[in-house]
């Protein structure tokens, strides 16, 4: 196996490929990255629920495959200068030159290292990397990390007619993000599950450029081809939230604000709120007016934020973190806060334009002395 490729590319191959590579594994191989050199030279990471597949540009003199351990590879290509990497290998003893640099280790069988699941096609949509990149991480805050209900420790893509809806939900809250979508095959309504560690890997591998980024629902994995990288999950079984049902949509208060308001607001009184010292947030929504207030061991805290519309005194309790969540993620100026009584959830929207993202927080029960 012998090939030489620029150093930045072969870095940022290895970057993106480690992702995928186990920590530690009882499988030796799985914690290297498998190099394949044929009519191009690919990177391949598996951890046996995700795997990360990317080609570098390479001038490729002598065909093989082998795997490296993705740690001393990646941080010797990181300290290499920026030159043409030199890369030789006869039998698994690997020799990598640069400038002035030079090294020789040890690969390992490339037989040891699990092939990639293939996804048996069934449907397939593409949507911009931007899009895709942006409904990732505006939903993904909300995934449980609840191993007792699995199913919820992924987000779920639902496809249909008018474009692509993203929904997380761990019990305490609900995120939902919804885009129109280049094109898709296949059924005309179709769904599936993604876990969250997957999700997170694919916001990391999309850029901001319009380009689109291909998904394809296998029977048992779904494949995300975001450029010359390729990302295969598993796909997550069992019996999603019917989250359209959890929604309440005839609130009888609606109030508006600017979002970067609101977040200041609940930013400055969750200042004496901690992980050792937690209270909820006390916000009661009266007329053109929010007023916030906590009280911990340590003090309290008050404050008040303009917003439009009469909140009929409702006083209601939130955690602080779940309620900043949600604001940081809405991807819009202004906000609609929809509520009812202080025990039911309070619904955030997009004050203007059509509904492309909706969050629901559920309120915390407020103690008389909080």
């Amino acid at each position: 196996m012998k090939f030489s490729c620029e150093k930045a590319l072969l870095q940022a191959a290895i970057s993106t490929t480690s992702r995928a590579v186990s920590p530690k594994s009882s499988i030796p191989a799985l914690e290297g990255i498998l190099l394949e050199a044929d009519q191009e030279l690919r990177l391949t990471g598996y951890n046996l629920e995700t795997g990360i597949r990317t080609t570098v540009p390479a001038e490729i003199r002598a065909k093989g495959t082998l795997v490296l351990g993705a740690r001393l590879f990646g941080e010797i290509i990181r300290k290499l200068p920026d030159d043409i990497v030199e890369f030789t290998a006869e039998h698994y003893m690997v020799n990598i030159k640069c400038g002035m640099s030079e090294f020789n280790i040890l690969g390992t069988d490339p037989e040891e290292f699990p092939e990639l699941p293939t996804v048996e096609y069934q449907n397939s949509l593409e949507i911009g990397q931007n899009k895709l990149k942006s409904m990732i991480s505006q939903t993904l805050f909300a995934v449980s990390d609840n191993e007792s209900r699995p199913i919820h420790t992924g987000s779920l893509f639902e496809v249909g007619q008018d474009g692509l809806t993203i929904v997380s939900v761990d019990g305490y809250r609900l995120a939902l993000r919804h885009e129109s979508i280049e094109k898709k095959e296949g059924a005309e309504e179709f769904s599936f599950v993604v876990p969250g560690a997957a999700l997170s890997e694919v916001e990391k591998i999309c850029s901001d450029v319009e380009e689109p980024a291909s998904i394809t629902q296998g029977a048992r994995h779904v494949m995300f081809k975001v450029g010359e990288t390729m990302l295969v999950s598993r796909r997550l079984e069992g019996e999603f939230l019917a989250y359209r049902q959890a929604i309440p949509r005839n609130n009888s208060i609606k109030v508006e604000g600017d979002t970067r308001a609101l977040l200041s607001s609940i930013d400055r009184v969750s200042l004496i709120i901690s992980d050792k010292l937690k209270s909820p947030l006390r916000c009661v929504f009266e007329q053109n007016m929010l007023k916030i207030s906590t009280k911990t061991a340590i003090g309290d805290a008050a404050d008040q934020c303009p917003i439009d519309g009469d909140g009929g005194g409702l006083e209601i309790g939130f955690n602080n973190r779940y309620l900043m969540d949600a604001l940081k993620a809405a991807p819009a100026d202004r906000v609609r806060l929809e509520l009812t009584t202080s025990v039911s959830p309070c619904v955030i929207l997009p004050a203007e334009g059509e509904e492309n993202f909706l969050y629901m927080v559920l309120p915390v029960r407020l103690k008389a002395g909080e």
